[in-house]
């Protein structure tokens, strides 16, 4: 994922996952902002609960891995939280979750399906 594309900042948090629309999933929560501006924007978040900070990382890799791979419509900003679940399935199955839920929220671009 491109650096312009990524959010980190607290407050951006916060402020997507109280106005934005949630999507919940057996392995995930997506929150979704639509916004004014001519990009997209992922944040990734990975609980303790899952495992230790290799794991953790291991996991927000896989995302990332998965979010590089497809184009996105503009103008909105998308928070992805990992839940325990996601620790019983494959890479496949969780790429395969991911991208249903990106297309139920309507951000893939239309060739991308």
């Amino acid at each position: 994922m491109k650096k312009i594309n990524i959010l980190k900042k607290n407050e951006d948090f916060n402020r997507i996952i109280k106005n934005g629309k949630p999507y919940k999933t057996k392995y995930f929560f997506i929150y979704l902002e639509w916004n004014e501006e001519n990009y997209y924007h992922f944040g990734l978040s990975v609980g303790k609960k899952i495992g230790n900070a290799v794991t953790r990382n291991k996991y927000k890799r896989r995302l990332k891995n998965i979010i590089d791979k497809k184009d996105y419509k503009n103008n909105f900003n998308c928070i992805i939280i990992l839940r325990n679940e996601v620790l019983n399935i494959s890479f496949q199955e969780l790429q395969k979750n991911l991208l249903e839920s990106f297309n139920n929220l309507k951000i893939l671009k239309e060739n991308n399906l």
